[in-house]
């Protein structure tokens, strides 16, 4: 079955402590962390990669995994393709002053025209462990339609800092019923807290990887005409377009269904300098156990 994995890294150029982000090596053979995720995508049985970046960071992003990533993707039967995010791209009129992106609601439908099959779509910059990548690979292969993988809070905390996460509830057959967006969770001895408020870190959270299909396209391409008209001439420099806010407006009107396929995978980002060294140790560790191989793609 043809399934495509959908990679946002259009934000590639946000920089933290002096680097890239996206592009900082994780392990002694300077793979990066989307590297891992294309591995894991490969091998779940996504044979489709789209990446979605801005026209100007081309050159750098092959130079640094592109054209790597093509050449073992080829011997894999894997199309590889791009999709640029432009912020003129709009239903309207770009307005004075604006340079911020519009969020990754316009990211995705960047990668419209190229998206005919079911797919994954993630962050470029976060580890996300192979148990998702699965999960929604046999979700959408079986005829599903939308599908989140929910991540278990404390297998998402940093420890150098607060992060944002949204919190999920769901329904007794595992539907997305709300997301509920939580500000600077941070970890304490005993679990989590956000201002005051203890949370049971068993809860589910969203980590932006949803499994769709081309129909939803149609949907998010309507939302964001909508968006434009209603949102933009109130916030024109800051308003995004945001898929979690998106789903969650479609969840509330009950036009869309969400299955929330719970993964026990750690999920490591770099959201703070700091947290490098601990991801790296953590792709150190994951070699030793045998998660992954010395040549990551030799397994496949």
């Amino acid at each position: 079955m043809q399934t495509t994995l959908l990679i946002m890294a259009a934000g590639i150029g946000s920089r933290f402590g002096g680097g890239i982000k996206q592009l900082e090596p994780v392990d002694s053979a300077n793979h990066i962390i989307m590297d891992y995720s294309i591995h894991d995508a490969i091998e779940a049985g996504f044979n489709h990669v789209v990446f979605i970046i801005r026209k100007d960071i081309e050159k750098e992003f092959k130079e640094v995994i592109g054209d790597r990533i093509a050449d073992i993707c080829k011997k894999y039967n894997v199309t590889v393709e791009y999709a640029f995010q432009d912020i003129n791209d709009i239903p309207g009129t770009l307005p004075v002053g604006r340079t911020k992106p519009w969020g990754t609601g316009q990211a995705v439908l960047a990668a419209k025209k190229l998206l005919n099959t079911p797919f994954i779509v993630i962050n470029a910059d976060d580890y996300y462990g192979k148990e998702g990548f699965r999960a929604v690979y046999e979700y959408l292969a079986n005829g599903g339609k939308s599908c989140m993988a929910g991540f278990v809070l404390k297998n998402t905390l940093s420890d150098n800092g607060g992060v944002t996460r949204g919190i999920c509830k769901m329904d007794e057959q595992n539907n997305l019923t709300v997301v509920v967006e939580t500000k600077n969770i941070v970890k304490t001895a005993d679990g989590a807290m956000a201002d005051g408020t203890a949370l049971d870190t068993d809860s589910l959270v969203s980590m932006n990887m949803w499994g769709l299909t081309p129909d939803f396209l149609e949907t998010l391409e309507t939302g964001f005409a909508q968006f434009f008209e209603k949102e933009v001439p109130t916030d024109p420099l800051k308003a995004e377009y945001l898929i979690p806010t998106f789903i969650g407006k479609l969840l509330a009107e009950g036009k869309m269904d969400v299955k929330v396929l719970r993964t026990n995978d750690t999920w490591y980002g770099m959201t703070y300098k700091e947290d490098v060294m601990a991801v790296r140790d953590s792709f150190k560790e994951m070699f030793e156990k045998g998660i992954y191989k010395a040549d990551l793609f030799s397994d496949l």
